[in-house]
């Protein structure tokens, strides 16, 4: 084929683009070059519905299988096509059609008042100090206007000075009488200032997740919290999970350039956005601290993930790191140092460092555990003695995605389900479904596991089995997706179609919530130690707070410990960066215990495999083993399949 289509892509909202296709291209990939946002959550292997188009005029090739799982006959007859799966092979017109509108996205902050927190010793890094220094005056002393102003310094202030700020020297001497403000971090100087600015010193702390991103603007001298941001990664649509997100950038430098200039601009945007909500100058931010997984460290920094995605999984860098961020370069905050939290290990990340922050659990005298249940799970456990940890990818299914009708904890979606004659759903914002978030899933689930709709195998009831009431029963269809229960019909969803959830989700549910599981079993196998010895098992995360305790525990999601032991922590990753911000002692800390924690790689452990297989189950018993022996006559002894 040769090269040179032209694409024209339409919007809902009647927007145009046109941009020439090169040989070879998908329909996503002229999306990109047309800078047209589209969804590619499962990072283009046609293994969700999320760059799904309608191709309006031209002709297109044959659907591929995926087209077909995905999107089904029908749509795939009305030219309805994946993106990631469609070459460009002749001039074409392409509808964008966003799988959901989504809206009114469930972000959790850090939400903690550290003010009220006696242990945390508010030591930020970040000094102002008010001096009084005289311009030279005579030719024949041999000064400058900054030996003048050092001279007013403590004499461990730090004599190199970026050039940014020696360029504010001559100035800020000569402006107030000499009467100026410097601000150091540490022993560096970070900024200069004419006139007295000493009450006015903030920082910012970011946790920036695979799927979401949460930042608190702080004031550094008090501890208070002056405004708090959040919003989806704009990543996202470069894939749903981390290595999708590898797979897309490997051994392509200009990919990293557009995944961190996503990344650079987000957090640039949440800067001014805070700044202007507390009516502070973003000029007088000094301090960032950025925490996330290694995946989102790395592309932060600019650094090829490349070989994370490879094994052994390691990362560039372990340290403590900070920069300008000039150099970075966050524009936004021309004057701030930006700290990065430590990497454990692989995949363990600085996320995790600031959720062992936040918990406290290395002063545990008893065994806890902490657990941050998203696309990217982590798992920490142990006391004061030793503290173990593990990566356990759950993939991007418990959020939402390659889910038939999936979608994130937004306006819309189906966050609870009620069980009894018939199916009662909570949806978010009170507004008719038009989906289901992972919440929703697991909770969908365990109910339909008590209605046994479900078995332990996760294998939806079949045909010739005993019949459930009549209500439950009818909701049990064949569809284009194969054997699903529906949860909210056609007329009353929000969409034109029912909202329900397949065979294959439940698979989906089962692969996520048991690389969940299976990390905690490794570990407290590793520990050597019984259920009953995890004194407290804290939930983490935006996820992990949503979710119903009681639900998990049912699906094997969480390990069967008593409900009142496992407990809501909130954003920890959030509220570690706080501390870290708020509080060196607290940064420098995390380094001493990312040395101690030690790393156990699941993949890497013999017994693992049996874990996992058995964390696919849940509670209860399989259908099969509890009819079994029972006289079976015409079709439904042959049915032996869900």
């Amino acid at each position: 084929m040769s090269g040179g289509r032209t694409v024209q892509f339409v919007t809902a909202a009647g927007e145009s683009r046109r941009v020439a296709a090169p040989a070879d291209a998908t329909l996503l990939d002229a999306a990109r070059l047309a800078h047209v946002e589209m969804d590619a959550t499962c990072g283009g292997r046609g293994r969700c519905r999320s760059c799904r188009v309608k191709v309006m005029a031209g002709e297109i090739p044959p659907p591929t299988l995926q087209d077909t799982l995905q999107l089904g006959h029908d749509e795939v007859h009305e030219r309805f096509r994946l993106a990631c799966q469609t070459r460009v092979i002749s001039d074409c017109t392409v509808m964008a059609m966003p799988p959901k509108a989504e809206s009114g996205y469930q972000i959790l902050a850090g939400d903690v008042d550290l003010t009220e927190d006696s242990r945390l010793h508010l030591d930020s890094g970040v000094a102002k100090r008010l001096v009084a220094a005289k311009a030279p005056v005579g030719e024949h002393h041999q000064t400058s206007d900054l030996d003048e102003i050092l001279a007013c310094l403590p004499a461990d202030t730090d004599r190199r000075l970026a050039l940014d700020v020696l360029r504010k020297v001559p100035g800020a001497l000569r402006k107030d009488k000499g009467r100026l403000t410097v601000t150091t971090f540490n022993s560096e100087v970070i900024d200069i200032e004419a006139g007295d600015t000493t009450a006015l010193a903030y920082g910012m702390a970011f946790d920036i997740g695979t799927t979401s991103i949460v930042g608190t603007l702080m004031d550094l001298a008090t501890g208070e919290q002056l405004a708090a941001v959040g919003g989806l990664n704009p990543q996202a649509q470069y894939g749903g999970d981390l290595m999708s997100r590898i797979a897309f950038v490997q051994f392509d430098e200009s990919k990293l350039v557009t995944l961190r200039a996503k990344i650079l601009g987000g957090i640039n945007d949440f800067i001014k956005e805070a700044c202007a909500a507390a009516g502070v100058s973003a000029e007088n931010v000094y301090k960032i601290v950025v925490v996330g997984n290694t995946c989102m460290h790395h592309i932060f920094l600019g650094i090829d993930v490349t070989y994370v995605g490879l094994a052994p999984y390691a990362p560039a860098v372990r340290d403590l790191l900070v920069y300008p961020a000039r150099e970075l370069p966050l524009k936004a905050a021309p004057n701030a140092k930006v700290c990065m939290l430590p990497i454990v290990a692989g995949f363990v990340g600085a996320d995790t460092m600031a959720c062992v922050l936040a918990t406290r659990i290395y002063e545990s005298e008893e065994i806890r555990a902490l657990v941050d249940i998203g696309t990217n799970g982590e798992v920490v456990m142990g006391s004061r003695e030793k503290l173990y940890a593990c990566s356990a990818p759950a993939g991007p299914a418990l959020e939402g995605a390659q889910i038939r009708h999936g979608m994130r904890g937004a306006i819309g979606a189906i966050e609870k389900v009620a069980i009894g004659e018939d199916v009662a759903c909570s949806v978010i914002g009170d507004a008719p479904a038009v989906g289901i978030c992972g919440s929703g899933l697991i909770d969908a689930c365990a109910k339909m596991l008590d209605a046994r709709i479900i078995d332990a195998n996760g294998l939806l009831r079949r045909e010739g089995s005993p019949p459930l009431v009549p209500a439950l029963q009818s909701r049990i269809v064949q569809g284009e997706g194969g054997r699903q229960f529906v949860l909210v019909r056609k007329g009353e969803a929000g969409r034109d179609h029912d909202i329900s959830i397949t065979q294959a989700d439940i698979r989906q549910l089962q692969l996520a919530k048991s690389a969940i599981y299976s990390g905690i079993m490794m570990l407290r196998d590793v520990m050597g130690i019984a259920d009953e010895q995890i004194r407290e098992l804290m939930l983490c995360g935006g996820f992990g707070n949503y979710i119903s305790i009681e639900s998990s525990v049912k699906i094997r999601l969480l390990p069967p410990l008593p409900v009142e032991r496992i407990t809501y922590m909130g954003n920890a990753a959030a509220i570690g960066a706080q501390m870290a911000l708020l509080s060196e002692t607290e940064r420098l800390r995390a380094f001493e215990l990312a040395q101690q924690i030690e790393h156990v790689a699941l993949a890497a452990r013999p017994e693992f495999q049996a874990i996992f297989v058995e964390g696919m189950n849940f509670t209860g018993t399989p259908f099969d083993a509890e009819e079994r022996g029972k006289p079976r006559r015409g079709r439904d002894a042959a049915v032996r399949t869900g």
